[in-house]
């Protein structure tokens, strides 16, 4: 079978579904490539600031891969503003959608909240806008870890100066973290906590 017959999804067979399942299911092996090419798109300019959106993603992931994190944190900072130019309302949430299945339950949750704890940096300078934003968060599990993931890696990476690790380097964690099985309890570790920075590795990867 090459394709389906069928004009309307309630007219398939099982036969049918089944071999759409095993299309889907082989293209999907393809996402973390699709994300890597998307990456590229995003160094276009990023009207005002010193760096493009693509200059932003790696630096952010660079500070983290120096800071010691964990994979799941390094590819979660890289991909964390990809939604910029597609939903710029609410790039945020737009990555998470896309992290979710395959991070734990922690950054993913970091990462679609993080325009909310971002706005500490700025909201003040602009009419209508919420400094305190990140407030409505308080208490939640992760809001520390939030707070640290925009401080060292977030707000910190629009530095023209700073000495980005290429995007060459953290694509096969991207390949790594989108071949996992999706939504699996030992991925997405539901209330498990993670530390930004871990010393020791991060002096390991210092001298590497």
């Amino acid at each position: 079978m090459k394709k389906v017959s069928f004009t309307q999804m309630k007219d398939g067979s099982k036969e049918e579904y089944e071999f759409l399942t095993e299309q889907a299911v082989d293209d999907a092996r393809h996402t973390a490539g699709r994300l890597v090419k998307a990456l590229v798109e995003l160094d276009d300019e990023m009207a005002g600031y010193q760096i493009t959106r693509l200059g932003h993603s790696v630096q952010s992931a660079t500070r983290a891969w120096r800071d010691g994190a964990d994979i799941d944190w390094v590819v979660s900072a890289l991909l964390h503003d990809i939604g910029d130019i597609f939903a710029p309302y609410n790039h945020d949430e737009y990555a998470a959608t896309i992290l979710r299945p395959f991070v734990r339950e922690q950054c993913a949750w970091v990462v679609q909240t993080h325009g909310d704890f971002q706005m500490l940096y700025y909201g003040h300078h602009l009419d209508g806008f919420d400094q305190h934003k990140r407030e409505r968060h308080r208490g939640h599990p992760y809001f520390d870890d939030n707070a640290e993931f925009c401080e060292r890696w977030d707000q910190a990476s629009f530095d023209p100066d700073y000495e980005d690790l290429p995007l060459e380097f953290f694509a096969p964690m991207v390949e790594e973290v989108f071949a996992r099985t999706p939504y699996a309890a030992d991925v997405v570790r539901i209330g498990e906590r993670e530390p930004l920075v871990v010393p020791e590795v991060a002096k390991e990867r210092a001298t590497a």
